[in-house]
């Protein structure tokens, strides 16, 4: 008679509990060696205290009567709490109720004194004049208005930050708002005769008595200079003069004649009005009807200007992460974790999760704490702040502590494969903060500014980015002014595939060398 035995199998999970037992050893050596704690907590410190000093060090250089903040330091606000350019010339009556205006534009020009003496041409991309329904004359208040543009043919926009394409390139050009309750429609039309709708927007809460009539803005006139050594500039005033004839008008209009009005306070001065003659109108202004946009030159604050010390942190991080694997090569400990646990790729996973998550904590403390203190020492100093969606922020914050952490990484797996901590510090340096830093210093033209912040780990400062470009305004949109060439999410997918990719080759490196 055979005895048989039946072999002995655990009920442990041998796989995940020896991965848990390599992350709980190597939070044990990293919260152990005081060298790695004290770094995070410099990268968070630096992170705030640059963030700090940045907002303390600046300030309103212009006072007007008294000592008192410049005229226009505080913008008027747009629907929706968006800091806004309100200013042209406008030719208008009160519409009661349901009606519409139609108009021929037959000429569109603008001058700019740019040259210093004689006036210049000075038709901008986005000079524009036309017909507009306008819920007052308030600056901020609500409006749809659809122009002639210098070189964007007919548009329609609304609230500043609404725009929509018509299909009209030439002048004369028929245009056409109909207000039912709270939605105008805009047409446009060749000939007047055949019509073309070019959008419908709806103004809620819009008043049954309005503004609606005839406009005419020109934004400045901006000459930029770029070199290696940076990029300056200088700006104009342009004035706008278009001229209208076939007016009609159906519906509720009790006035009998136009009113002409400098709304917002335009900087063209006495050459800013209107003139009527027979059934035509002249409008001529300066000025825009345009969110603002944020910018070296602006008046306002950014939520992540008090972000400013992360790359500093970052460069703390760096030192962290690549000495966390490359001190066990040099004090020869490497052969004891890999002995440890001989599946090598394990290990480095554990070190990554690990570096990850601590970094991650400590990047959400830094960052959530920087920004609100910031805010107040700029707001305490008399700054317009811009404001954003509560999810903008938090995706600001929580986008530059996912930032650090996926640097840290990163960091680690180049250290994996250098073994040398000056070598591998080096080129994440290299690689992520040098172009960071030479692209928002304006130390490079914005082309290859752009392109350094597309092709390198760098990119990945994109999440840091609150506010958005808009097609209807010109301006740099630079690095420099908060503005990145990649968006948030496809610059921070540039840092994750160089991560991923330096993790599989670090993989490979550490299972095919000797320890």
């Amino acid at each position: 008679m055979t005895a048989t035995t039946t072999p002995f199998r655990s009920g442990v999970q041998v796989g995940r509990d020896g991965f848990g037992q390599l992350l709980r050893a190597e939070w044990t050596k990293f919260r152990t060696v005081r060298g790695w704690v004290i770094g995070l907590v410099a990268a968070a410190l630096v992170t705030v205290l640059i963030g700090l000093f940045g907002a303390a060090a600046s300030n309103i250089s212009c006072s007007g009567p008294d000592g008192g903040p410049c005229a226009g330091m505080t913008p008027p606000m747009g629907p929706g709490g968006v800091p806004v350019h309100d200013n042209f010339s406008f030719a208008h009556r009160s519409l009661t109720g349901d009606g519409s205006i139609t108009a021929r534009m037959t000429s569109l020009t603008a001058v700019s004194s740019s040259d210093g003496q004689n006036p210049v041409s000075g038709l901008q991309p986005w000079t524009k004049a036309g017909i507009i329904i306008k819920e007052s004359t308030t600056p901020g208040s609500q409006y749809a208005a659809l122009a002639v543009t210098g070189e964007n043919g007919v548009r329609m926009q609304h609230n500043y930050t609404g725009d929509i394409a018509g299909t009209l390139f030439t002048r004369p050009s028929w245009l056409r708002l109909t207000r039912s309750g709270d939605t105008i429609a805009g047409h446009e039309s060749a000939d007047g005769a055949n019509w073309h709708l070019v959008g419908t927007v709806t103004l809620p809460g819009l008043p049954s008595t309005v503004r609606a009539g005839m406009f005419a803005a020109s934004p400045q006139h901006e000459v930029i200079t770029e070199s290696f050594a940076g990029a300056s500039g200088r700006s104009y005033p342009t004035r706008a003069t278009a001229e209208f004839d076939r007016i009609s008008l159906q519906g509720g209009w009790p006035d009998d004649t136009w009113t002409g009005e400098d709304i917002g306070g335009g900087p063209g001065g006495d050459d800013i009005g209107f003139q009527e003659s027979g059934d035509g109108v002249t409008v001529s202004g300066s000025g825009n009807i345009a969110p603002i946009v944020a910018g070296r030159g602006g008046l306002g604050t950014t939520v992540e200007s008090g972000l400013v010390g992360a790359f500093a942190g970052l460069i703390a991080i760096i030192v962290v992460a690549s000495t966390f694997m490359t001190s066990e090569y040099r004090r020869g400990l490497i052969r004891t974790s890999l002995s440890a646990s001989p599946r090598r790729g394990r290990v480095l996973a554990a070190k990554a999760v690990v570096l990850w998550s601590v970094t991650f904590v400590t990047g959400l403390v830094a960052a959530s704490v920087a920004v609100p203190l910031a805010r107040a020492v700029q707001r305490d100093k008399g700054h317009f702040m811009f404001t954003v969606p509560t999810a903008t922020e938090l995706r600001v914050v929580i986008g530059t502590a996912a930032l650090l952490a996926v640097a840290a990484v990163f960091s680690l797996a180049v250290g994996t494969v250098l073994r040398r901590s000056a070598g591998a510090v080096s080129v994440v340096i290299v690689v992520m903060v040098l172009p960071y830093i030479l692209a928002i210093a304006s130390v490079l033209p914005s082309g290859p500014s752009d392109w350094l912040l597309r092709v390198t780990p760098a990119a990945a400062f994109a999440v840091q980015q609150s506010l958005p470009e808009y097609a209807q305004v010109t301006a740099a949109y630079a690095p420099a002014d908060g503005y990145f060439p990649l968006s948030p999410s496809a610059g921070f997918a540039v840092l994750c595939g160089y991560t991923a990719l330096a993790l599989g080759v670090a993989t490979l490196a550490l299972r095919r060398r000797d320890a």
